[in-house]
């Protein structure tokens, strides 16, 4: 290996690392072994864990507790769980963003689509770009907790799709999608923010939303009953669906007016 100057090392480890996964000599589910890297570039183990840290926090590899570092490897079905979460939680990132946007971040963001559908060729680069207009729009949110828990998830899940093997049109389709996202989020009307999002996500993914509500059939309303006793049916369609608990409160009021004399 030639000689790279320490102050790089770690750069260079990280830069040279992706490529080997993103070219397949490192799958899915392979081990990343310290001691073998290491010999392989003729250094010391301590660069290879801290390069190895890093592409963890980009998610391209999970820590496996007592077993080290794998390449990231999500099932199809992690990835409708990820995205089920996803789905609701950016729903309400968007719409506070919306809400919040100011004309420098309406500038950001519109910068960032163009760059994204200017990409030619590098599939990194084109992910950290869509990652980074989602960030952007989770930062104009104004909660840091959205941010915190979405982070994590979208790393992991952006790192795993970076690997897939689909043609530069397709990933260029997918990319030119975030104009219809900027979109929604800078007109004032009236948006469907959640159905713009879903689509979204099925542009990439199978069924995104499965583990969500938004797939599961509302039940029909089952009678209520009372501690009296007294049975009260379900409201009927167009009815006035007034609260349980207004209900109960009403009861206690007529009673408290008309007491039952013996």
């Amino acid at each position: 290996m030639r000689t790279v100057p320490p102050s790089t090392l770690k750069v260079y480890l990280v830069q040279r690392l992706r490529e080997s996964i993103l070219s397949g000599k490192y799958k899915p589910g392979d081990r990343m072994n310290e001691s073998m890297i290491a010999r392989e570039f003729g250094i010391s183990r301590i660069p290879v864990r801290e390069a190895l840290f890093q592409l963890q926090e980009s998610g391209f590899v999970t820590n496996h507790k007592g077993k080290g570092m794998f390449v990231t490897c999500l099932s199809e079905e992690d990835t409708q769980m990820i995205n089920s979460t996803r789905l609701v939680l950016e729903t309400e990132a968007f719409k506070l963003a919306r809400a919040r946007m100011t004309p420098e971040t309406a500038a950001a963001l519109t910068r960032l689509v163009d760059r994204l559908e200017a990409w030619k060729g590098d599939v990194a680069d084109s992910a950290a770009m869509d990652l980074e207009f989602h960030r952007t729009v989770w930062e104009a949110s104004g909660n840091p907790y959205l941010i915190r828990t979405l982070e994590p998830l979208l790393s992991v899940l952006f790192a795993h799709k970076t690997l897939e093997h689909v043609s530069l049109e397709l990933h260029q389709w997918r990319l030119n999608h975030h104009r219809a996202l900027l979109d929604v989020l800078l007109n004032p009307a009236p948006q469907d923010v959640r159905g713009a999002l879903l689509m979204h996500l099925r542009m990439a993914y199978n069924d995104p939303e499965r583990f969500s509500s938004f797939v599961m059939p509302v039940p029909s309303a089952a009678p209520l009953r009372p501690v009296s006793g007294t049975e009260i049916a379900a409201p009927a369609a167009g009815a006035s669906e007034e609260p349980v608990a207004l209900l109960g409160v009403r009861s206690l009021r007529t009673a408290a007016r008309n007491p039952i004399r013996s």
